[in-house]
């Protein structure tokens, strides 16, 4: 069942007895979890009937009997049981899938990990109640969640605002949604777009200085702007740490390469097998141009060198900011 699914069931107080909420991305997990706690129950019956556990307190015996009791003076009792997957032979759990107490309403989070889909337990979760794996979202579709996010709360962002967050926040949902909650709140009055500008002045990231900005001077072979991006960087280094930049270039590179064996150029095409906003297509087009597939090979296998050179092989001494430079040039020349 996906996230949306539950949500809707559950403002329309359609509750199942287990909800079993596993997989890397928190956030979801979380979203539900609050939910339930905060709307289920009135907040006179929560004092008797909602307890919270924590996986690495107690047995899975302990857990079937506390969900086997009824609820006092209400229609429900709610069991949460945090950081599950500290949680001891959980597919002992299968006892009391099989007889459940409808009376109450079993949350557990079982986040960073997945129980195993080929046993009992998943099974008959997957099929009686509502079990939720929460899955990362890969690089490529944070910027387009980050601007669904925001139509939701009825702002918007540019395409460049939204990948320069991306950069800069990674991939973790939670810690984007604070950030772009900090940005609405210090939104000037009457103004419902988050500019490239606000990012800078509300956050501290640069708006001139990042990943994107020396990606598009690399294109241009703007000698003078990219080495000016990477001596920041070299400044920087704890807001824009080597391994991110070499991660980043990776990724545009690749993506180069890719744009190179596309057979039909067409943007939706290009948009489609790069896996990017048909808004950054031109940027690529010009990129290819830039950069032939030979070059862009061996700009790769310098990518992998420069890696390894920041992990120790190959290097003593020298330092990351100084690794950067050497590579930058070796890529524009």
């Amino acid at each position: 069942m996906n996230f949306d699914k539950i949500f809707k069931d559950l403002k329309e107080k359609k509750y199942s007895p287990i909800y079993f909420l596993m997989g890397d991305e928190a956030y979801y997990i979380d979203i539900i979890t609050n939910y339930i706690i905060e709307n289920v129950l009135s907040k006179n019956d929560k004092e008797f009937n909602l307890s919270i556990l924590y996986g690495k307190d107690i047995d899975i015996f302990s857990l079937i009997a506390t969900a086997r009791r009824f609820p006092m003076m209400a229609k429900y009792q709610i069991v949460i049981v945090k950081e599950a997957q500290n949680l001891k032979k959980i597919e002992s759990l299968i006892s009391y899938v099989d007889k459940v107490q409808k009376s109450t309403i079993m949350v557990i989070n079982y986040k960073y990990k997945t129980i195993d889909k080929r046993k009992k337990l998943y099974k008959k979760l997957k099929k009686n109640f509502v079990i939720f794996d929460s899955k990362k979202l890969y690089d490529n579709q944070v910027p387009n969640w980050i601007e669904n996010f925001l139509k939701k709360k009825k702002c918007k962002i540019s395409p460049t605002g939204s990948l320069l967050l991306t950069e800069f926040l990674g991939t973790e949902l939670s810690k984007i949604v604070n950030e772009i909650e900090k940005l609405i709140l210090t939104l000037p009055k009457n103004q419902s777009e988050i500019t490239t500008d606000h990012i800078e002045k509300n956050t501290g990231i640069s708006k001139d200085f990042n990943n994107f900005e020396l990606h598009k001077a690399m294109v241009k072979k703007d000698f003078l702007k990219s080495n000016r991006i990477v001596n920041y960087f070299a400044n920087n280094q704890k807001s824009n740490p080597f391994v991110l930049t070499i991660s980043s270039l990776y990724i545009f590179f690749s993506k180069i390469l890719i744009y190179h064996y596309v057979s039909h150029k067409g943007d939706r095409a290009i948009a489609s097998a790069l896996k990017i906003n048909p808004f950054f297509v031109s940027d690529y087009h010009h990129a290819a141009k830039t950069f032939n597939i030979n070059k862009v090979g061996k700009i790769i296998s310098f990518l992998r060198e420069y890696d390894l050179k920041s992990k120790g092989v190959g290097n003593i001494s020298v330092k990351e900011g100084e690794l950067l430079k050497e590579l930058v040039f070796k890529i524009l020349h």
